[in-house]
C-alpha cells in the first residue's frame, strides 16, 4: 500500500497539535484528516474509514475513551489501528484506554520525528495482517484470519484488533506457554512501548468474552490457550 493511499485521522482539540502533527505527517506522504472532538472524530473515521486514528484523550463534548468505544462498534473499523496521544500518563488512564479498544498509548510531549517513527511501527502491522493467511479451528472455535472473524460455538464474535491478535497468537499452539516479552513483540511490536499491564488487561476481556477456562495464566512466565 502506498503512503497516498494511508489515510490517517488526527484528533486534538489543541490546533497547534494538528497543525504540527499534521503536517508533519502530511511531509511523509501520508494522508491526513482531522477532528477537535470526539463526536466529531466518530462522524469522520465512519465516513473515511482511516487506517490509523491518532486519538487525543481529554477533549471537549466527548472525550478520547468514549469516542474509541464508539468507534470500535462500527464493523468497518475493526481493522483501524488507534493510538492514543494524550499528555495523561497514569497507569489507570492508559488501562481505560486499551479497555475501550486502543491498539497503543502514546504520551506528548513527543517529537515529530518520533512520533512519525511511532506511525510508520504502528502501519507496519497493516502489512503483516495482508500476508496472514490462515483459519485456526479448535473445539467449538474458529478464527479466520483472512476474513478477521471469530465464531464462537456458531455464534460470531467481533472483537478489537489487539484482543483477536492476542487470541489468534495462543489459539495458534493450544498448550504451549507463551512468554509476556513474545506477546508483546508478536501483537504489540518490539518498537512500540505499552504499559505493563496491557496483557493483563486484553486477557481479562478475553475471558469474558471467550471463556475463562480457555486462558492459563502461568504466574511470572505468561498465559497458555487451553482446550
Amino acid at each position: 500500500m502506498k503512503k497516498k493511499d494511508i489515510k490517517i485521522l488526527l484528533v486534538d482539540d489543541e490546533p497547534d497539535i494538528l497543525e504540527i502533527v499534521g503536517y508533519n505527517l502530511t511531509a511523509e506522504g501520508y494522508h491526513i484528516s482531522t477532528a477537535e472532538n470526539g463526536i466529531e472524530a466518530v462522524k469522520k473515521a465512519k465516513k473515511e474509514l482511516p487506517h490509523l486514528i491518532i486519538l487525543d484523550v481529554m477533549m471537549p463534548e466527548m472525550d478520547g475513551i468514549e469516542a474509541c468505544e464508539q468507534i470500535r462498534r462500527i464493523p468497518e473499523l475493526q481493522e483501524t489501528i488507534i493510538t492514543f496521544l494524550t499528555a495523561r500518563g497514569e497507569d489507570y488512564s492508559q488501562v481505560a484506554g486499551f479497555e475501550a479498544g486502543a491498539d497503543d498509548y502514546i504520551t506528548k510531549p513527543i517529537k515529530p520525528k518520533v512520533l512519525v517513527s511511532k506511525v510508520k511501527a504502528l502501519l507496519r502491522r497493516l502489512k503483516e495482517d495482508e500476508a496472514v493467511d490462515s483459519v485456526v479451528k479448535l473445539s467449538g472455535l474458529t478464527i479466520n484470519r483472512d476474513e478477521y472473524k471469530i465464531v464462537l460455538k456458531g455464534k460470531e464474535i467481533v472483537l478489537p484488533r489487539k484482543e483477536f491478535e492476542l487470541l489468534s497468537l495462543l489459539a495458534s499452539k493450544p498448550g504451549k506457554v507463551f512468554k509476556r516479552e513474545e506477546i508483546l513483540d508478536k501483537v504489540w511490536g518490539n518498537e512500540v512501548v505499552v504499559g505493563g499491564r496491557t496483557i493483563d488487561v486484553h486477557i481479562r476481556k478475553l475471558r469474558e468474552k471467550i471463556g475463562d477456562k480457555s486462558f492459563k495464566t502461568v504466574k511470572g512466565v505468561g498465559y497458555k490457550f487451553v482446550e
